[in-house]
């Protein structure tokens, strides 16, 4: 595989956890190509939200070198980097290079002038401060991370992205080996409407988890909303509801998704045909699979696994 260098840009006071997401995740393993560099303004050291120095390795002149920068959230992210953090980040983004943003590291990217006409998304509870500060942006509040000039919520949707990113590099195989090695859902599905707290919240005595680990263990079968409120212990219409507020999507995206998800894998992993595929992961015939999937994923089967199956061998 070719290298892969990823540059993990460190401005004064970033967010330790936000900061240990893509160190851990573009980590050297044997079946990535990733090479990972964290660089900053300063190669000395750099002071985190949690008053510890960290040593960096690199100026911003390794940012000019790289395939993907991710940029961590940091604590005073309404005062904009130094003018040569966003003059570097500038020089990246016209030179085409990747680049991602955890949490309020959307701030440093837009600070930079890169965000400007796009739908972008960060922290709920800090997106009216990104629209505030960057007129020029749109704030998406829901999802979990957008791809374009790549954009994710909190920490754990930090997560969410770099596996996506992991994912569109080397396949779904690899990207669901790295989230089993950190013990981190493969995807997620959903919104950041299903964490924001409410008031005065309806208790729940039910939970739906255990028929969504049953679901996945039965994806070949027809399931249908009664199938799963049946074994759930609920009515189709509570099952609905609770699903939705649960996952933040419909039983039947969640499932679409679920199966797509296993395909991919199955085409990564296996010389088995487009139809048995389908059949093992309930999308019926070939032809509703290569319908759906192209939609998903946007591609063929064929193309995806030509793309991705060395890449899990």
């Amino acid at each position: 595989m070719n290298k892969h260098r990823v540059m993990v840009l460190a401005v004064d006071g970033v967010l330790p956890m936000d900061l240990g997401i893509p160190t851990q995740i573009f980590n050297a393993r044997p079946n990535t190509p990733y090479e990972l560099t964290v660089c900053g303004d300063t190669e000395a050291a750099v002071t985190t939200s949690a008053g510890f120095t960290l040593g960096l390795t690199a100026g911003l002149e390794a940012l000019a070198e790289a395939d993907t920068i991710i940029v961590p959230g940091f604590e005073d992210f309404r005062r904009p980097p130094h003018p040569r953090v966003r003059a570097a980040l500038k020089l990246a983004g016209r030179a085409g290079i990747r680049i991602a943003s955890i949490c309020t590291g959307a701030f440093a990217v837009a600070s930079a002038g890169l965000l400007d006409g796009r739908t972008v998304t960060t922290h709920w509870a800090k997106a009216d401060d990104l629209e505030e500060l960057y007129p020029r942006l749109r704030v998406d509040r829901n999802v979990l991370y957008i791809d374009t000039i790549l954009t994710s919520a909190g920490f754990t949707a930090g997560i969410d992205l770099c596996l996506h990113l992991v994912r569109k590099d080397l396949g779904a195989a690899v990207a669901n080996d790295i989230a089993r090695d950190i013990v981190a859902a493969p995807h997620r599905d959903g919104g950041q409407a299903q964490y924001i707290n409410r008031s005065l919240p309806t208790p729940q005595a039910t939970t739906l988890a255990d028929t969504r680990e049953w679901a996945l263990l039965h994806l070949e079968e027809g399931l249908t909303i009664p199938h799963l409120a049946d074994h759930a212990g609920v009515s189709p219409r509570t099952l609905t509801r609770l699903w939705r507020q649960e996952t933040g999507v419909s039983p039947h995206q969640w499932l679409l998704t679920a199966r797509i998800n296993r395909a991919r894998e199955l085409l990564e992993t296996t010389d088995l045909q487009v139809e048995q595929i389908a059949m093992r992961c309930g999308l019926g015939s070939g032809a509703n699979m290569r319908a759906r999937f192209r939609d998903t994923v946007g591609n063929t089967p064929t193309a995806y696994r030509r793309t991705f199956q060395h890449q899990a061998a």
